[in-house]
């Protein structure tokens, strides 16, 4: 469990390294336009949703869950390179469908293969440990590239070199520091998306689903809470260390709760989570000064160190081990386009009727999720 959790910190570091200011260097390096941004990155999110799905089935098919993780790790680190000697916006829109593919690639299979060698006892622990350390890595990634534009005197391409490191670092330690349980002699390949299948997967299983879905409809784009620190007076230089903030909250909170998880009642905890996020929204809301802004970015972290991992262990206990890859591509595909849809919303909202609004209307999905709760599935 702690070599792939450092697995995810070090491909975190490498991915947010070029993330962080690829915006930046597409706008004031290449020359593009902000809709060209805004296409690259609806493009590259939505190609790694799909491939989700499928990399999660074939490794449920193949009984095998380390190499297609290897490969999508493998992928995204070569993609680097690409980032610092691209010439055109096309280049980086390339680096970015081949990066997302690689992400695609080795999140269901990784994801099943922490339930496959994790004991049931400390599922939710696992899961709330890679989470924990992933984030470490979101927040080590922005950090290390603001230091290295300083020194540097604002060289990107530089920088997106240096990011190639962690990222080749993340695929040989996967490649010789984790050992995948071996597949049960005598077990009878089949489709998994096939529709008897997707039946065993059950009515607990889509019921996960249901509220992972309606959790992310609750939970839109976390560049709204950049948009709103960018309100509340926190200079724009300093606007990213808000997301920094939240990311020490949520890499701290994360394994202390998925431990909580291996004991507690797992509805119980979604419901405080989702306690927790009504509270983030409506001080995010109310807020017009930097200080009541972080307070409401401090809640979202801790609603996400309580609800991440814990949705993970919950789809791992619902779904037949053997179709464990299929489950978490199919909850990560649903749970991406609801994301959409309520970033969609969310910038209808703020754009019409102003942020106060948005968080509010957050709130709200909040509380419907809540009510979601109450019937069991």
């Amino acid at each position: 469990m702690w070599v792939l959790g450092f697995v995810s910190l070090l491909m975190d570091i490498s991915s947010e390294m070029i993330h962080s200011l690829l915006p930046l260097f597409m706008v004031g390096t290449l020359g593009a336009s902000a809709v060209a941004v805004g296409l690259i990155e609806g493009l590259a999110e939505s190609t790694a949703l799909v491939v989700k799905v499928f990399s999660g089935a074939l490794s449920d098919y193949l009984g095998k869950r380390k190499g297609l993780a290897v490969f999508g790790y493998a992928l995204g680190a070569l993609t680097k390179p690409l980032f610092a000697v691209a010439p055109t916006t096309g280049v980086v829109l390339a680096a970015r469908l081949l990066d997302r593919v690689g992400k695609g690639v080795r999140g269901a299979p990784r994801d099943a293969l922490v339930a496959d060698l994790a004991p049931a006892a400390v599922r939710g622990a696992a899961f709330g440990l890679r989470q924990s350390l992933d984030t470490v890595g979101a927040v080590l990634g922005p950090l290390l590239a603001v230091g290295l534009m300083l020194w540097w005197a604002n060289d990107f391409r530089a920088v997106f070199w240096v990011a190639v490191i962690p990222g080749l670092l993340a695929v040989a330690l996967l490649q010789w520091g984790v050992d995948e349980p071996a597949r049960h002699v005598g077990e009878k390949r089949t489709n998994p998306i096939r529709r008897e299948n997707l039946r065993r997967l059950g009515g607990a299983y889509w019921w996960v689903v249901a509220v992972g879905a309606v959790f992310t409809l609750a939970r839109f784009s976390e560049a709204f809470l950049v948009l709103r620190a960018e309100q509340s007076g926190i200079a724009v230089a300093l606007v990213p260390l808000v997301m920094v903030a939240m990311n020490v909250v949520y890499a701290a909170s994360a394994y202390p709760f998925g431990q909580l998880s291996d004991r507690m009642n797992h509805k119980v905890l979604l419901a405080l989570g989702l306690l927790v996020l009504i509270a983030a929204d409506v001080v995010l809301a109310l807020g017009g000064h930097w200080t009541t802004v972080l307070a409401g970015v401090a809640l979202w972290g801790i609603h996400m160190g309580m609800t991440q991992g814990l949705l993970a262990t919950m789809v791992a206990d619902t779904a037949p081990a053997e179709l464990r890859g299929t489950a978490f591509g199919v909850f990560n595909l649903v749970s991406g386009f609801a994301m959409l849809v309520a970033s969609v919303v969310a910038g209808l909202l703020w754009d019409r009727l102003g942020a106060s609004f948005t968080f509010y209307a957050g709130a709200a999905f909040s509380a419907l999720a809540l009510l979601g709760l109450l019937k069991k599935p």
